[in-house]
């Protein structure tokens, strides 16, 4: 209990030092004591600042966040129902439909009614569309390159692995509350 309430007063002492006169061991310990939170900021800022790139890529495609993601969805699960495509991007249904009215007037993608319920409508990629998701694979694997500049392909594969099971201990958190 001691060494706790040490650490815990090295770190108090070492967050109320100035950068410039913090001894490296004491940031060492804030940091080794606060790694979770570290941890949630950086992948926070990885993700944010890969977003950001990304939407820099994709800027010469003239093209918005909100399209590509759209569009990008679709690539993977052409022709989802509306209302469920909503869902899973976690979009409300009218905000969803007023960007899907912008990409069908882009002639990027078209609807289509469901063979079995003709209140719903399908949302599928057009020719445009999947010619525009191919030049973004292009663009968004320059990207990837330069962002995984210096890291061999077995440690690309181990940063997606840790990644995915990151991702699937979130999932299961999260459906855990459900």
């Amino acid at each position: 209990m001691a060494t706790s309430k040490n650490t815990a007063a090295s770190a108090a002492k070492a967050a109320k030092t100035s950068p410039s006169t913090a001894t490296p061991a004491a940031v060492q310990r804030v940091t080794e004591d606060n790694w979770d939170q570290r941890l949630g900021f950086l992948m926070h800022d990885v993700s944010r600042l890969r977003r950001t790139v990304f939407d820099d890529f994709m800027r010469p495609l003239n093209i918005t966040r909100s399209q590509w993601w759209v569009l990008a969805y679709l690539s993977r699960h052409d022709g989802m129902i509306q209302s469920d495509l909503a869902s899973v991007l976690e979009l409300g249904k009218a905000a969803l439909g007023s960007l899907i009215d912008r990409l069908e007037a882009a002639g990027l993608v078209r609807r289509g009614a469901d063979e079995t319920d003709r209140r719903a409508k399908r949302v599928y990629l057009s020719a445009a569309g999947a010619s525009l998701i191919k030049e973004m694979r292009v663009l968004s694997n320059d990207m990837s390159e330069r962002i995984l500049d210096g890291l061999d392909d077995d440690t690309r594969h181990e940063l997606a692995d840790l990644l995915g099971r990151v991702k699937d201990n979130l999932l299961a958190i999260s459906k855990g509350k459900a």
